[in-house]
C-alpha cells in the first residue's frame, strides 16, 4: 500500500460498501478512457452527474482519485486532457483492482459482503481472530504514526532562530497600534472584559490572510506568469527535500508549455519566503508567526482533509479557534455547520501537550462517534495520555501543575456539546470550487432568509411618497420617506437563489454577487402598497459587468414587467394604477472561475457610505 496515491489511501477509508461503489465507478471511468484513449465524450465529466454526486462526492477520496489520475477542473466539468499520461489512471485503476480483490477474499473468508469482521481483543483465539487482529492493529499503528510525527513537528516552532526569522516578517508595531486603537475604543463603549492580546491576535490573524500568505489552486507560469495545469507528481530534488518537500506537484502552463514544479513544503522557515501553499502551509506557517510572538498556539489537524491553528486566550481561559485561510476566529462550528463537513478524528498538537479536541467542533456529538473507527476509543485515550505524560516528563512541577489544570478545564468544556448560536456560518472560501467540491466544504447552498416585503407606513400612505435606499459599504436599508433603517442585505429579500455579499479586502471594495460556481443567480424585493395606486416610479439599480458577465433587471407589477437599464435613473410609468411591485436582478455570464464574480450588484467602496446603488422612489395616484 505504500505505493498507493494519498487519494486511493483516503477511500479505503470509507466502509467496504462505500469503497467497492465508489471504486467499482471509477475503474469503469479508467476503462473507459483505456480503451477508447481519441473518444473525448471518455475524458470530460460532469461534476452535476447524479453518479459523482451521490457515488463519489459522499466518500472520501472519490473526488480525490480522479484529480489524481489527471482530471482538471474546466467550469462545471472534469476534463482530462488529450496530452495528458495514461500512466497515472492506470496505476490507480490497478490499486484499486487490486484491494477490491482483497475485499471480495475477506469477505467470503468472514461470511459477510458488507464489512470484515474486526473481532475485538480478547475474543478467544481462532482462526477469525488471527485475520482479523492484524486489520485493527495496522490501522492503530497508522494512527499512532501520524499522532507521533504531528507531535514532534511542532517543536520545530521552539527555534529562537526561526522565531526571530518570523518576527523579521511581520509588522509587528502595527499588530500593537491596532489592538490598541481597538481596545480604546472597545473601552470607550464601556465593552469591558476584553484582553489586548486577544485583539492583537486578530490582527495578525487578518494581517496573514490579506497581506501576507497566498493561496495556490495552481501556480503561475514562472516564464510567461500564464495558467497552469497539473500533469501528475516529480520527483523532489535534494534542495526541496532540505525544507520537508517531500511531495512536489508538477504542471504545464497553457501558454508557452513550460514545466513548472511546485513542492508542498512542510518546514515553516522556508513558507515564511514563499508565503504560498493550502491549508497545510498556511496552519503550519500561522502556527509558527503566533508561537514568534508569545501566544500558547498548537497545530490542530482534521482527519477529514483540514489543518487550522488553536491559540490560548489568558482572558477566556480557553482555546481559541483560529483558521488564517478563512481569517475566523472562535467559530468552531464552522467545519461542521458552515461547510457541511462529515467531522471524525480532530487532534491538538503542541510543545506541551496533545488533546484530542473533536467535540468542541461537533454538535452532533452521536454522529461523529459513529464515524470514529480508526481505533478503539480506550486505545486513543491511553495513547495520547502516554504520548503527554513522555512529553512533560522533564517540566518543572509548577508548570505540569499548570497543564493538569487547564487540560482539566479543557476536558469539561468537550463535554458539553457547542451551544446552537443560530449563527449563518460560511461555506469554505480558499481554494477552487472543484477542490472544496470534492470535500463537501461548499456549505449550504440554500436560500436562507425569510421571505421580506416592504409596506407602506401611515406616514407614506399620508404623504403618498416611499423611498428606499440601500448602501452595500454599511449593509443598510434606509427608507427615507419614515426613517426608518433596516440592517443586513438578506433582511430586506423576497426572494433569492444563489446570492452572497461579497468584501475584496485587497481592493477595499463590496458587492452582492452569485455564489461561487453558480452559473445563473437571481435576487428579489417585493413592495406591497394596498390601499394606494402607483403613480410613477423612478429606480436607480446599480449593478456592474465584467467580461461577458450579463445582468438584467426587471420591474413587475401584476402582469406587466418593465425591462430596466443599469446605473442610471429609470422613470417607470407603465406599472401605473398597481397596488405592488416586485424588483427583480438576474445574473449570469462571465468567464473562467472567476465567472461567480464577473456580473455584480450595489459595488461601491467599502468606506463609501454616502452614496446608495440602489434608490427607489415611488408616488402614489391622488
Amino acid at each position: 500500500m505504500s505505493n498507493y496515491s494519498d487519494s486511493v489511501k483516503a477511500l479505503l477509508e470509507n466502509t467496504t460498501e462505500e469503497f467497492l461503489q465508489a471504486s467499482e465507478i471509477l475503474i469503469r471511468f479508467c476503462n473507459n478512457v483505456i480503451n477508447n484513449p481519441t473518444a473525448p465524450k471518455y475524458r470530460r465529466l460532469r461534476v452535476g452527474n447524479p453518479i459523482i454526486q451521490n457515488k463519489l462526492l459522499t466518500v472520501s477520496g472519490g473526488m480525490e482519485c480522479l484529480f489524481d489520475m489527471g482530471f482538471l477542473e474546466d467550469g462545471e466539468y472534469l476534463s482530462l486532457p488529450a496530452w495528458a499520461s495514461l500512466d497515472p489512471l492506470k496505476q490507480i485503476r490497478d490499486n484499486l483492482l487490486k484491494e477490491r480483490e482483497k475485499h471480495e477474499n475477506l469477505s467470503v473468508s468472514s461470511g459477510s459482503a458488507s464489512s470484515p469482521a474486526v473481532v475485538q481483543p480478547g475474543a478467544g483465539a481462532n482462526t477469525s481472530v488471527q485475520l482479523n487482529r492484524p486489520y485493527v492493529f495496522r490501522k492503530e499503528m497508522e494512527f499512532f504514526s501520524q499522532l507521533q510525527s504531528r507531535f514532534n513537528h511542532v517543536l520545530i516552532y521552539e527555534d529562537p532562530q526561526l522565531q526571530q526569522k518570523a518576527r523579521a516578517s511581520m509588522p509587528v508595531d502595527q499588530f500593537e497600534k491596532e489592538a490598541d486603537d481597538k481596545y480604546r475604543q472597545l473601552q470607550a463603549q464601556n465593552a469591558g472584559g476584553v484582553d489586548k492580546r486577544d485583539l492583537l491576535l486578530l490582527s495578525v490573524l487578518h494581517w496573514f490572510k490579506t497581506s501576507f500568505f497566498s493561496w495556490v489552486n495552481s501556480p503561475a507560469c514562472n516564464v510567461c506568469g500564464g495558467e497552469t495545469q497539473k500533469v501528475g507528481d516529480a520527483q523532489p530534488f535534494p534542495e526541496e527535500l532540505k525544507w520537508g518537500g517531500n511531495r512536489v506537484e508538477q504542471y504545464r502552463c497553457n501558454t508557452c508549455s513550460t514545466v513548472v514544479r511546485f513542492p508542498r513544503y512542510n518546514h515553516p522557515g522556508k513558507l515564511l519566503e514563499t508565503r504560498k501553499g493550502r491549508c497545510g502551509e498556511w496552519a503550519n506557517c500561522f502556527t509558527l508567526c503566533c508561537r514568534a510572538l508569545g501566544f500558547e498556539a498548537r497545530f490542530v489537524l482534521d482527519w477529514t482533509d483540514h489543518v487550522w491553528t488553536e491559540v490560548y486566550s489568558e482572558r477566556e481561559k480557553r482555546w481559541l479557534h483560529c483558521d488564517p485561510c478563512e481569517n475566523i476566529c472562535d467559530k468552531p462550528l464552522l467545519y461542521e455547520s458552515g461547510w457541511g463537513k462529515k467531522l471524525s478524528y480532530i487532534i491538538a498538537f503542541s510543545k506541551d501537550d496533545i488533546q484530542d479536541v473533536s467535540w468542541r467542533y461537533s454538535r452532533k456529538h452521536d454522529e461523529l462517534k459513529q464515524r470514529r473507527g480508526e481505533c478503539r476509543e480506550s486505545w486513543l485515550v491511553t495513547t495520547i495520555t502516554k504520548l503527554r505524560h513522555q512529553r512533560q516528563a522533564g517540566f518543572p512541577e509548577a508548570h505540569r501543575k499548570l497543564l493538569n489544570e487547564r487540560c482539566a478545564r479543557e476536558l469539561v468544556e468537550l463535554l458539553l456539546p457547542q451551544p446552537d448560536t443560530s449563527e449563518q456560518l460560511p461555506g469554505r472560501i480558499s481554494g477552487s470550487v472543484a477542490w472544496r467540491l470534492a470535500r463537501g466544504e461548499l456549505g449550504d447552498q440554500a436560500p436562507v432568509s425569510e421571505p421580506y416585503v416592504f409596506n407602506l407606513s401611515p406616514e407614506e400612505k399620508s404623504s403618498k411618497t416611499f423611498h428606499l435606499r440601500y448602501n452595500c459599504a454599511s449593509d443598510k436599508y434606509t427608507v427615507v420617506s419614515s426613517g426608518r433603517v433596516q440592517e443586513k442585505w438578506e433582511s430586506g429579500v423576497y426572494m433569492m437563489t444563489n446570492v452572497i455579499r461579497k468584501v475584496e479586502q485587497d481592493w477595499n471594495m463590496v458587492y452582492l454577487a452569485r455564489r461561487e460556481g453558480a452559473a445563473t443567480a437571481e435576487i428579489s424585493w417585493k413592495f406591497d402598497f394596498s390601499g394606494l395606486k402607483i403613480d410613477t416610479v423612478t429606480i436607480s439599480p446599480g449593478s456592474s459587468t465584467f467580461e461577458n458577465g450579463v445582468v438584467s433587471w426587471s420591474l413587475c407589477g401584476d402582469d406587466q414587467c418593465v425591462l430596466l437599464k443599469a446605473s442610471q435613473p429609470n422613470v417607470v410609468t407603465d406599472l401605473k394604477g398597481k397596488e405592488s411591485m416586485v424588483l427583480t436582478a438576474y445574473m449570469s455570464g462571465g468567464q473562467g472561475n472567476v465567472a461567480w464574480q464577473h456580473t455584480q450588484l450595489f459595488r461601491q467602496s467599502t468606506s463609501d457610505t454616502g452614496r446608495f446603488p440602489l434608490d427607489i422612489h415611488v408616488t402614489f395616484a391622488d
